[in-house]
């Protein structure tokens, strides 16, 4: 990276990070916590045996049931004592993103300050995005599963596994799924049943919705073919899971601005089969690793879990398929 990008990187950064303070303060002085309330209220209702999704409820519900449903024991506590717990969840969901992409990286630093903005907007209202943010992060076949049952649209992270032709994750990724909603169809068969009737364009709406459907639904049709091709190109790049999160976080119908916070989930990687975390190119089919010799899987291995942000080297190992390989910068095995 040059000393110019980096400039702009940082400056960037700063002027985001003050965006970020007087969103915060906007909103803790107008509609502090405000989305608790729509959490709160959903598992309210499924306790008086009410239907999930009421009409004209002005705080409204967006979600599958899961979230409704694991909150029904914990909407008995007085509505001050439930919020207060649900903000502090939302904000060590935050600071375990944070360690999980390296607090001592500049980059995680750089990504907070430019996503200053949507990260205190979801802060400040308690909104479930840092969760969402936090299972991207994990960048695992059940927390994708995880986080596309609060959100929906990051299940198209799936396709950075299909672009690299990585069935195993794919297939675990799919079983996740089927199994949480099975779950929620056990569980709250009438709320989930609901949820697939309500869910459709009609609920976009546009107000400060920044997606390209709010422009035109044709474009952001348009948008989402590119954007699915591209991510499925990139898939066996080192750009690959970066182009995957970004697309899922950009391609709902209904993007609202404190959403962009799950972009900085985009820094990290998904774990490789057999727990080494490729911080270089990454250009290697799953399953790769496996073939190394044990002494080299091990090199790999504590190179991962550097997670420095010092940047890479190529090193150039001669491997038995005879592909070059850009890997972290550490002593060689």
């Amino acid at each position: 990276m040059t000393p110019r990008i980096r400039l702009v990187l940082l400056v960037a950064a700063v002027l985001g990070a003050v965006i970020g303070l007087s969103t915060l303060w906007v909103h803790l002085t107008l509609d502090p916590m405000a989305d608790i309330r729509a959490y709160h209220d959903a598992a309210s209702r499924l306790n008086r045996g009410e239907p999930l999704y009421a009409e004209g409820d002005s705080m409204e519900y967006f979600y599958p049931p899961l979230l409704a449903t694991l909150l029904r024991p914990f909407v008995v506590l007085p509505y001050p004592v439930f919020a207060t717990a649900w903000e502090a969840l939302m904000v060590a969901a935050f600071a375990v993103t944070l360690w999980r992409l390296g607090i001592r990286r500049r980059a995680t630093w750089l990504a907070v300050g430019i996503l200053g903005a949507p990260i205190a907007w979801t802060l400040s209202v308690g909104q479930a995005q840092a969760l969402v943010t936090l299972f991207v992060s994990f960048g695992s076949p059940l927390g994708i599963a995880l986080a596309a049952q609060l959100k929906i649209f990051p299940a198209l992270i799936v396709l950075y596994w299909i672009g690299r032709r990585a069935w195993r994750s794919v297939g675990r990724f799919v079983a996740w799924s089927v199994t949480l909603v099975l779950v929620q169809l056990i569980t709250e068969p009438r709320g989930f049943i609901d949820f697939l009737a309500v869910t459709n364009l009609e609920r976009v709406g546009q107000d400060r919705n920044v997606s390209v459907y709010a422009v035109s639904p044709v474009l952001w049709g348009a948008f989402v073919v590119v954007g699915l091709v591209t991510v499925l190109v990139l898939s066996r790049t080192r750009w690959g899971w970066s182009a995957a999160v970004v697309f899922s976080t950009v391609a709902t119908p209904r993007l609202l601005m404190y959403m962009l916070m799950t972009l900085i989930a985009a820094l990290d990687r998904p774990v490789q089969p057999g727990g080494a975390r490729v911080t270089g190119s990454a250009s290697l089919p799953d399953g790769f690793v496996r073939a190394l010799g044990r002494r080299t899987r091990r090199h790999l291995d504590a190179c991962g879990r550097q997670r420095s942000g010092a940047g890479t080297a190529t090193s150039g190992y001669p491997l038995s398929t005879g592909r070059s390989v850009d890997w972290p910068r550490c002593p060689p095995p």
